[in-house]
């Protein structure tokens, strides 16, 4: 029978004490560290989807107002009236507040909003906020600029989107979600899998229903702060009833949400697990309802696994067909072998019962169980990052080396529990089967006297002729029967616990479980983090998009000189994209103090001497003081170009200044 802790009895000696506590501090050290280390790296989520292009591109500088402005994305997003806000110097809004034009074409994605009519000349900032297909929310703003650029008033918020005190407390929701899932599924595979007696034990049982009430809680956490996580960024928010339903409506709020019926059913497999499973003596009707119980325990588990994999990084990408039902495999490993840990140093610390047999079959499973993480997390690399550059150049890359780092140091400490495990099954299993039969007469005598003690309480038994006053006394005897119990159970796990097998597995295991721990953490943050091969392929779409305008706008600077009075000052000149074709040309003119000086004209003119094309004129219009334009310029082919400006301040004065720059 399963031995069960009693009430009270006498004091455990100092270093039973000492042991767990000790244990239970390096555990919670451990715990601290990993939480600091999560909030300090865990800044604002990096999500799948990147901003790779926008018309007016960022830092343009326009002749007239656009009719509207587009934004260009690497992934598939989602976006609402307000995602993108067009706001003008003085911080008001510039555009029409609608919701945004879908322009997708192909595999383009791409969004776009109308401006007002009859803009004014200006800086104007573009802010966008969106969440990426695997649930993520990304953000940012560019500006750009109609006439000339100039002050703008407008305050954007500091923090990104997914960032600040809500996104803190989403990441550790994230990150207890995880740990629940591992311990709630992994110790009840450890129960039915690998020590079935363990049902009837206080901690096991204590262990996997902290595992179900965290992973609950977390999730019903998740699912109210996923409005302001993705939206305003406010705590205020995650009570807007407006809000949660907009979240309801979306694949992660779905997810969230049918993991919590998947919970409720798993709350049912848990009482029965630790009901009338546990209680079941009859050996025939226990193994089928042992097959019930793993193959229900199963679905369950997949389906709580699922809820990851169809609303994050699996779900988006190349091959998410294969992709999700390997992230399920892999989380369903990882949850056996780490949960499974958890169990055992649970056991091994609190249950004086556990065997030999059911550590060698748990280690065993936990083999398998990392043979499997390896394969799918092969796979799982090779879809995120794409390339071997990705590994040390992206942020992805950087974490995922942590991580085989830390699965290495893992398996490396699993090694010595394997050790310790043949051992314990050679030499610690008689120890163990020593101290049972040391402790078996105590054990018996003293449930004897239980019994004997209950009858005589019931009036079953006689009281005892003797003069005994003790044995007159029931409630006396129950009480002595008790601390008997209490003294056989002490002194059968004071055997146990002085064996050296016994005691150098259990610090193996809690070694193991500490940097479980720390793997969970920078596994929580890779799942937040853009995986390397969407980075690089942003990267690469931004390159592309640029490509054309080769090294970028021409801006030149040109002293000049008219002879005249206040004759001399600066031009500035830029041409945007600086490619062949259609290029936007901007003249500032500034007098010797950097202001703005007014002029009677202003021409131009461009020569490719290697190629005797030119003098090709240009005549750009006055916008404001200073400032002269042209949008239309045409540049026929790449060469180094003679750029010729004549500039003249009175009638009389007028001076040609040039300069060579290479176009295209």
């Amino acid at each position: 029978m399963t031995a069960t802790a009693p009430p009270f009895g006498p004091p455990p000696s100092v270093p039973a004490i000492r042991r767990p506590l000790a244990a239970a501090g390096l555990l919670a050290a451990l715990l601290g560290v990993v939480f600091g280390l999560l909030l300090a790296v865990a800044g604002p989520a990096s999500a799948h989807a990147a901003l790779t292009g926008s018309d007016p591109q960022d830092g343009a500088v326009v002749a007239t107002a656009p009719k509207q402005v587009t934004l260009t994305f690497s992934e598939q997003v989602a976006v609402g009236k307000g995602s993108i806000r067009i706001l003008d110097p003085d911080g008001k809004r510039a555009d029409t507040e609608a919701a945004p034009l879908d322009l997708h074409s192909g595999s383009t994605v791409k969004y776009g909003v109308a401006l007002h009519s009859g803009l004014p000349d200006g800086t104007y900032t573009v802010a966008w906020q969106a969440v990426s297909a695997d649930s993520h929310p990304v953000s940012g703003a560019f500006t750009f600029s109609i006439g000339a650029p100039s002050k703008t008033t407008v305050a954007l918020p500091d923090n990104e989107a997914g960032g600040g005190l809500v996104g803190t407390l989403y990441g550790i929701a994230r990150y207890a979600a995880y740990a629940g899932f591992i311990v709630l599924a992994g110790g009840a595979a450890f129960v039915l899998a690998c020590w079935q007696r363990g049902a009837g034990a206080r901690p096991l049982q204590r262990l996997v229903v902290r595992g179900w009430m965290t992973l609950t809680v977390a999730t019903l956490a998740m699912l109210l702060l996923r409005n302001p996580y993705t939206g305003s960024g406010k705590l205020a928010d995650a009570f807007d009833l407006d809000g949660l339903q907009a979240v309801l409506d979306t694949k992660p709020g779905a997810a969230l949400v049918s993991r919590l019926l998947l919970l409720g059913a798993s709350a049912l497999f848990i009482a029965v697990l630790f009901g009338a499973y546990a209680k079941r003596e009859d050996e025939r009707e226990k193994k089928d309802l042992t097959f019930g119980l793993a193959a229900g325990g199963a679905v369950i588990a997949a389906g709580i696994a699922g809820t990851w994999a169809l609303a994050e990084h699996a779900s988006t990408g190349i091959q998410s067909g294969i992709a999700m039902p390997v992230d399920v495999l892999h989380l369903l490993a990882v949850a056996t072998w780490l949960g499974g840990l958890a169990a055992l140093l649970v056991a091994l610390y609190r249950t004086p019962d556990v065997t030999a047999d059911a550590v060698r079959r748990f280690s065993r499973i936990a083999f398998c169980s990392v043979l499997v993480v390896v394969a799918t997390g092969i796979y799982q690399s090779w879809r995120q990052l794409g390339s071997w550059s990705a590994l040390t150049d992206t942020g992805y890359g950087q974490l995922l080396l942590v991580k085989v780092g830390l699965v290495a140091v893992l398996v490396g400490v699993a090694s010595f529990s394997r050790r310790w495990t043949g051992r314990l099954a050679t030499g610690g299993g008689g120890a163990v089967a020593t101290a049972e039969t040391k402790t078996e007469t105590k054990t018996t005598k003293a449930e004897a006297g239980a019994e004997a003690a209950a009858e005589a309480e019931a009036g079953a038994v006689p009281a005892s002729s003797s003069g005994d006053s003790t044995s007159q006394d029931p409630a006396r005897a129950v009480q002595l029967a008790r601390q008997k119990a209490a003294v056989a159970t002490a002194e059968k796990k004071r055997v146990r616990d002085a064996d050296p097998d016994r005691s150098g597995l259990r610090r193996s295991v809690l070694a193991e479980v500490g940097v479980a721990v720390a793997l969970l953490a920078v596994t929580t943050i890779l799942t937040s983090t853009e995986p390397g091969r969407t980075e690089e392929e942003a990267a690469r779409a931004s390159n592309a998009a640029a490509a054309p305008a080769a090294s970028g706008p021409v801006n030149l600077t040109l002293p000049f000189d008219t002879g005249g009075k206040n004759g001399k000052g600066t031009v500035r000149m830029d041409i945007d994209p600086g490619r062949t074709g259609t290029n936007a040309l901007h003249l500032w003119i500034e007098d010797a103090k950097g202001k703005a000086m007014d002029v009677p004209e202003v021409k131009l003119a461009l020569t490719l001497k290697s190629k005797d094309i030119g003098p090709l004129p240009v005549v750009p219009v006055r916008l404001t003081e200073g400032h002269w334009t042209s949008s239309g310029l045409q540049i026929p082919m790449a060469g180094d170009w003679t750029v010729a400006v004549t500039v003249r301040t009175s009638d009389i004065d007028q001076t040609t200044v040039d300069k060579n720059v290479k176009i295209g």
